[in-house]
């Protein structure tokens, strides 16, 4: 039996009567405080982690020990950086970061929604801002450098007008350039006032510019785009990520839609309440949009699928959809810290059942390449 679904979940979820928001901080208040102690690390490791040559794979020059990372949000002024491996993680993404300090939204902003193994948030980027991440990263780079590959997920400042935004995201780069094996130009969060706007073309446009002009090629940026957007507007994305030689896509942050079993969230309607919902319902859309941009780029620009991941099932659709790469975040919460180890041994499986030698052999299995788009939709990568 599942101890954390059987035992813990239920007190963390119903008992304590806590915010999930206060019992998210102490957790990575505990995790922080394991970071410099070996034997903890080791204990982790041999309770959660899972180790095998097949999952390992080079990705922009990289090497990653497998292929399922903890998403960004859960770790944003990177707290815990050094302890994710312990728990079975290739990877972790740190922020959203800003470059301004800021607080985030008004509370509550994070809710649970366990009929639909959901979470809705409004959080805002609350973050200490990138140069309080800068110092931290530095201070502990020493620790950090292990098989454990960060990310860093780049946010704009709310006080920042949208006809700013190439400064501010460009300001945050060059504090943390050095410090991240990638990056990530978050544009598709519901949280911040217009920042979904910023994925149009012309407004995408000068903060690609700006970041890979100082970027120069060394470090491999990639974007984040939303669930909510049409086929066009995502092939609009891809051929900037074409002309800016964008290292990938993360498909995809929350979702607005509100099609879902709970009605009421903190005794107010759902549909009254503002934020992105994650989870299960980003499942299958997540699926679409990864197989989508595969198909579209032929499998050329490395894709990271996030959303709705909670079995080695739900990963093997991603990979074989077109992801190269995997992130779990709200399936983490439900599933427990047993959830990686049990992921990666499944994928060990399936590519066994498919006769199939490296993970990297299933990304696109199912997707094909070069296939018809979706209506009104020409391929032009």
């Amino acid at each position: 039996m599942d101890i954390y679904k059987a035992g813990l979940r239920p007190l963390l979820f119903s008992g304590l009567k806590a915010d999930p928001e206060a019992l998210h901080r102490q957790t990575l208040r505990w995790l922080a405080a394991l970071e410099d102690r070996p034997w903890a690390q080791q204990t982790l490791s041999k309770l959660y982690g899972c180790s095998h040559p097949a999952l390992e794979q080079q990705l922009w020059d990289l090497p990653f020990a497998n292929p399922l990372g903890l998403a960004a949000g859960f770790d944003k002024d990177g707290e815990a950086a050094g302890i994710w491996s312990a728990f079975g993680f290739g990877f972790a993404e740190l922020g959203t970061v800003t470059l301004q300090a800021q607080p985030g939204n008004p509370l509550p902003r994070l809710f649970r929604l366990p009929q639909d193994q959901a979470a809705l948030n409004r959080m805002g980027f609350n973050n200490q801002g990138a140069a309080a991440l800068a110092n931290r990263l530095q201070a502990r780079q020493a620790g950090v450098q292990s098989r454990l590959r960060l990310g860093i997920n780049l946010g704009k400042s709310k006080v920042t007008p949208l006809d700013q935004a190439a400064a501010d995201y460009l300001g945050s780069f060059r504090l943390l350039k050095a410090l991240g094996d990638y990056f990530v130009v978050n544009v598709s969060s519901p949280n911040t006032p217009g920042l979904r706007s910023l994925q149009a073309s012309d407004q995408l446009e000068p903060i690609l510019a700006a970041i890979q002009q100082e970027n120069d090629g060394q470090q491999p940026l990639l974007i984040k785009i939303a669930p909510d957007l049409d086929w066009d507007e995502i092939q609009a994305v891809l051929d900037l990520a074409k002309t800016y030689r964008l290292a990938g896509i993360i498909a995809t942050n929350t979702t607005i839609r509100r099609d879902l079993k709970t009605q009421t969230v903190g005794g107010i309607a759902l549909a009254e309440q503002a934020g992105g919902i994650s989870g299960a319902p980003l499942r299958q859309r997540a699926t679409e949009v990864i197989r989508f941009i595969y198909q579209q780029t032929a499998g050329e620009l490395p894709i990271i699928g996030v959303g709705g991941i909670f079995t080695a099932e739900d990963a093997w659709e991603k990979l074989t959809a077109g992801a190269s790469l995997l992130q779990v975040y709200t399936g983490w919460i439900y599933e427990g810290p047993w959830m990686v180890q049990r992921i990666l041994q499944g994928l060990l499986q399936r590519l066994e059942q498919a006769g199939l030698e490296q993970i990297q052999d299933a990304v696109g299995l199912s997707a094909g390449r070069a296939l018809h788009p979706p209506s009104g939709v020409q391929s032009r990568l």
